[in-house]
């Protein structure tokens, strides 16, 4: 599920909220090779992430072609549509003519007078108007007129009697009581062509509003050189969903200066024709600035199953204890991670097992000098009474003036010792992570002959 499409299914879902209207989810699997179970449950899976939840059971397209072919016959019976009997010989030679005389390809059938031979292969097109114009009413462009006349006559049923979805679409959108469609803007084209089916049967057109689409940091058009695009590979990266929908919701549209805010009130404020008519890009500083945001607002429990998981899927935790030193551990990391990858990858420190391999790095700062102090500082935190910050920091310093070195003596090995030279946070966050007997253990294993 592109990032676009999920963008576009926010701002319906949004507007439906504004206006106190119904959020529908159609699939539109006209097209069976690609509709496959696989690429529908993709649409689900990622409507789901980003919680955005249809208002009525998704309506399956396919499974409404009657309805489809009912309306054909109805647009047959008014002269709006017309049996083709064309070739694929003579398509090919009409098209290549219509190529070289700059114009639209016209059918031989289409004013076809007498009977027909309906044992023979044939299409159903509309019978488009070929003089005049149409123009589109869009929420977000204007109105955008198309001349009649550069518009093809369309298939509606195929020679196998299924429907095409730009027949579909308007069928269904009548049926399930649409009254506005807001989609990307590649869809413009057909917005001319179902006005005209919508016209053809008699039916009211619905609002349209076409987005612009999402273009990468440089400008063009979202692709895979700028790295993700698929919703899935957000969440694989870390992403929160409420962070996504704070995020696509300002991609083309805005509420003054307002960066962050909660769903309500982007239903609130949010109006599609507020959407911006140029191409939104995609800024991946703007998006982990928010998605560091809703980290740092996220309950603990929700996190640590979050980090729980990503660390499972890299095998690096699974013991029952691992919980307890997650939920200890984030609350002191996640105001510096901009995604779960980077808070998972915080508190690796605190499940290292004992005794913790040391890097060149921690290796070079443990001089003899360096390891009498460590242990010296050892003694003094086993004695410590009280394991918590204001205790822990108070010990440090008073350590440091009985050392006669700044805290930039003692810092630097501590935490190596601590982390075994993983990214780790303060000395004092990072000892009531790993709490007083694994503190202690590591600094005494740093200490010990065979280190």
């Amino acid at each position: 599920m592109h990032i676009g499409t999920a963008r576009t299914a926010l701002f319906n879902w949004l507007y439906a909220k504004h206006t106190g209207g119904t959020f529908l989810l159609r699939v539109e699997d006209t097209d069976r090779e690609r509709s496959t179970e696989a690429a529908v449950q993709v649409i689900f899976d990622g409507l789901a992430w980003l919680g955005l939840t249809p208002d009525a059971t998704p309506v399956f397209q396919a499974a409404r072609a009657d309805l489809h072919r009912a309306a054909v016959d109805e647009l047959l019976a008014r002269g709006m549509a017309y049996r083709d009997f064309t070739t694929q010989e003579d398509l090919a030679r009409e098209r290549e003519l219509a190529r070289a005389e700059g114009r639209v390809v016209h059918s031989v059938w289409r004013d076809h007078v007498g009977n027909y031979d309906e044992s023979q292969p044939f299409v159903v097109r509309l019978r488009s108007p070929q003089e005049g114009e149409t123009i589109v009413e869009d929420q977000v462009k204007g109105p955008v007129s198309f001349q009649n006349k550069d518009l093809d006559d369309l298939i509606l049923l195929r020679t196998d009697g299924t429907p095409t979805y730009n027949l579909a679409v308007v069928v269904d959108d009548h049926d399930m009581g649409v009254t506005h469609v807001i989609r990307g803007d590649d869809h413009l084209n057909n917005a001319a062509r179902q006005t005209l089916i919508y016209k053809g049967l008699g039916w009211e057109v619905p609002v349209w509003a076409h987005l612009p689409l999402i273009h990468g940091p440089d400008g063009a058009k979202l692709s895979k050189r700028h790295g993700a695009q698929a919703v899935g590979e957000f969440a694989d990266l870390g992403y929160l969903p409420e962070a996504m929908r704070n995020y696509l919701a300002r991609l083309g549209w805005g509420h003054g200066d307002d960066e962050i805010f909660s769903d309500a009130n982007a239903a609130a404020w949010f109006d599609v024709k507020d959407v911006v008519s140029a191409p939104a890009r995609l800024d991946w500083a703007k998006l982990n600035h928010i998605n560091n945001h809703y980290i740092r607002q996220a309950d603990i429990p929700r996190l640590t199953r979050e980090v729980a998981q990503i660390l499972s899927g890299r095998g690096q935790t699974s013991k029952d204890e691992d919980t307890e030193i997650l939920q200890r551990t984030i609350p002191l990391v996640r105001d510096g991670a901009k995604t779960l990858l980077e808070l998972a990858d915080a508190v690796v420190f605190a499940l290292k097992v004992r005794p913790l391999e040391l890097n060149e790095k921690v290796l070079g700062l443990l001089s003899d000098e360096t390891r009498s102090r460590l242990g010296r500082l050892g003694t003094v935190l086993q004695d410590l009474q009280d394991w918590d910050r204001p205790a822990i920091e108070a010990c440090l310093r008073t350590f440091a003036d009985s050392e006669g070195v700044g805290l930039g003596k003692i810092g630097p090995p501590l935490r190596g010792v601590l982390s075994g030279g993983a990214p780790a946070p303060d000395l004092a966050g990072t000892l009531i992570s790993l709490g007083k007997f694994e503190s202690l253990g590591r600094i005494e294993d740093a200490l010990s002959p065979s280190a």
